[in-house]
């Protein structure tokens, strides 16, 4: 039931909506007194629209601005306090693997890993909120109050405060989207490695938009394209055109540097090479070749593997003209093998130059018919066509990967294919290869990851972010047990990984004639689980006036007391700049719990009141960096020692104290 509102009407929003109807162009975003975006309307544009002479204003520049940027670009470049503490009970292999998966604001983590992870990152996908109203959630607390921030429809962050969502109301805004993606890129730039590239998922929404900022951030002249999705129109509810395709921006961070060959397999190399070593030595009529081929291509009607009927010695192959030019090359003459008369040739005349020809023919790469009656062909074999220049329209639907996810329980609406992650990976990924998604959602991008280096022995190494944002109560992923979206995407990692290993092992069992046996022991199918929180440090700094006796015992040490070794190993290896995917070792050493991560690269100990037996120990081992902890001596006097016994055992080891 409607109530009423019991206050005249406010006729500015309605004379700004008749002004709109006229002048679109001179309608743009601002904020009212309360921090609440709002329309308005560009009253110079509105002058110049309505006038016969150039109007005097504000200089004009070339830009894209809107509510907030400023303060959207000045969030990017200040620092956070904020850590990851490690989680192994919902990690899988977590000593062993290489694999990433972050909860929370992934604007934080990735200020969290700039360090770390500075110009590492060889590609970003990203998949992230179109912007259609109710699809997102953003701090901002730079323009709402506590009581405004209860009225919203939100969820609250690990530290109780409150994540504003966008609504159905003011979905139709684009500086909240702006801000949130903004800020969120001039980061994740920096995690680029020079010849890195990011792809962004996008829909009409924003794909304007999205175009000009990424010109902003990673400049105009570094865009490689825009692709489109075809995807399945059998959902579509639209009014006017039935929408059955999103865009994906890629930029590069370095156009110059970047040194792919931008080729994507049509399908696996290997696997294609190996079934066509068996065609031929099975020597298969032709129905049975392309009855092969068809089952090892999953969509043979967007790759053309159909037209591969042909088999010879050379390979599998199909046939194309040699003419179809008006002015061709007439005067060569190609000589049928079998009768040994000259064959017939194009209407216009060969396509090719007589060189050209001369070797096709001495290649045995020409296709004859019956007798010299029948124009000649030319073979385009399988191997020497298994890559291609992508292409800016794909067809790709989500239709496997819904399956996939309702097979094993895992709710999740629209979900990306993981085929068509995959497909990107093959355009410039390689073997060791670090992949960040921060709006990992389902996690498709750990599946095609792994899937990637199942088909080509690879050990690309991913990195998914998401917040663990709420599941509806109602929700089918609620009554399953997933109470947040990242609970869906850690399960989904956990159980493709169990499905890709176990097709490999029975790959494995079946082997045919030529097929090599994969090692199913270098797939890593593992995750370690992070969690963003607060800093390990307790807030030191009063002043003396403000402590008090009780404090005092609080102060005792300066690390909180919630916080374990690992959580704190976890923030020294950030903070030094290394990689969370470096092997850590654990060890008992002279009753000491000591960490220590890549061979030698870091030494770490925690311990209370740590004697010189185990500094020798440690300083025996020659380490880079050693880590102890403030509380670790007695007093002054013994670290200074320390510093000294490392200096006479291990000159080039730096020791520092948290």
């Amino acid at each position: 039931m409607d109530k009423l509102k019991m206050q005249t009407p406010d006729l500015t929003d309605k004379n700004i909506e008749q002004i709109a109807a006229l002048f679109p162009n001179v309608i743009t975003e601002t904020r009212d007194e309360n921090g609440n975006l709002k329309k308005a309307v560009d009253f110079d544009l509105l002058k110049q629209t309505l006038s016969k002479n150039l109007v005097e204003g504000d200089d004009e520049r070339y830009r894209l601005d809107w509510p907030g940027k400023k303060a959207s670009l000045f969030k990017a470049n200040t620092p956070i306090n904020k850590t990851l503490r490690p989680c192994r009970e919902e990690s899988v292999n977590f000593d062993a693997t290489e694999n990433l998966y972050i909860e929370g604001d992934n604007f934080e983590v990735l200020k969290i890993l700039q360090e770390s992870y500075l110009g590492k990152v060889k590609m970003i996908y990203i998949d992230p909120p179109y912007n259609t109203g109710n699809d997102f959630i953003y701090k901002d607390d730079f323009k709402k109050s506590k009581e405004e921030y209860e009225e919203e429809l939100g969820v609250e962050d690990e530290e109780g405060g409150k994540l504003f969502r966008n609504t159905d109301s003011n979905g139709r805004f684009h500086s909240d989207w702006l801000s949130m993606m903004y800020e969120r890129l001039v980061v994740a730039r920096d995690l680029l490695r020079d010849d890195g590239v990011i792809f962004i998922s996008i829909d009409d929404n924003e794909v304007h938009n999205l175009r000009k900022i990424c010109d902003e951030v990673f400049g105009e002249n570094n865009c490689i394209g825009n692709t489109i999705r075809v995807s399945s129109p059998s959902q579509n509810i639209s009014k006017f055109i039935s929408i059955m395709h999103d865009y994906c921006l890629i930029y590069a961070k370095n156009k110059e540097q970047n040194n792919g060959n931008w080729k994507v397999n049509k399908n696996n190399v290997s696997e294609f090479v190996n079934r066509v070593n068996i065609l031929q030595k099975e020597n298969l009529d032709e129905k049975g070749i392309e009855n092969e081929l068809r089952a090892l291509v999953k969509y043979p009607r967007f790759y053309d593997f159909d037209h591969y009927s042909n088999c010879d010695e050379n390979g599998v192959y199909q046939t194309v003209s040699m003419g179809g030019v008006s002015k061709g090359n007439l005067n060569t003459e190609i000589i049928h093998p079998i009768t040994g008369k000259v064959v017939k040739k194009p209407q216009g005349g060969w396509r090719y130059k007589d060189e050209e020809i001369k070797k096709l023919v001495a290649s045995k790469s020409i296709y004859y018919g019956t007798d010299e009656s029948i124009i000649p062909r030319k073979k385009l074999y399988l191997k020497d066509y298994l890559t291609q220049i992508p292409k800016g329209v794909n067809f790709f639907d989500s239709q496997e990967d819904v399956r996939f996810l309702k097979n094993n329980n895992l709710p999740f609406d629209f979900p990306k294919p993981f085929a068509y992650i995959k497909y990107f990976l093959t355009m410039d990924t390689y073997e060791n290869d670090i992949i960040l998604d921060f709006f990992s959602g389902s996690a498709t991008t750990a599946h095609a990851v792994m899937q990637l280096n199942a088909e080509d022995s690879g050990n690309r190494k991913f990195i998914m972010v998401q917040l663990p944002e709420k599941t509806d109560e109602n929700s089918e992923a609620h009554k399953a047990g997933y109470k947040t979206i990242s609970d869906i995407g850690k399960e989904r990692i956990r159980r493709a990984g169990k499905k890709i290993l176990s097709e490999l092992e029975s790959k494995t069992r079946q082997l045919k004639l030529g097929e090599e046996p994969v090692d199913t022991n270098k797939l890593d199918i593992g995750f370690r689980v992070y969690k963003t929180d607060s800093t390990n440090m307790k807030d030191i700094f009063y002043h003396p006036t403000e402590l008090k006796q009780e404090q005092l015992s609080f102060l005792e040490s300066n690390i909180k007391e919630d916080r374990t070794p690992e959580d704190l190993l976890t923030k020294v290896i950030l903070d030094l700049g290394l990689e969370l995917s470096l092997p850590i070792e654990t060890k008992k050493i002279l009753g000491n719990t000591v960490f220590i991560v890549q061979t030698n690269a870091l030494v770490v100990c925690f311990d209370n009141d740590i004697d010189f037996k185990i500094v020798d120990t440690i300083a025996d081992l020659k380490p880079f960096k050693v880590v102890f902890k403030d509380a670790s001596f007695k007093d002054d006097k013994d670290r200074i020692n320390v510093e000294e016994r490392f200096k006479r055992l291990s000159p080039e080891t730096k020791v520092t104290v948290i």
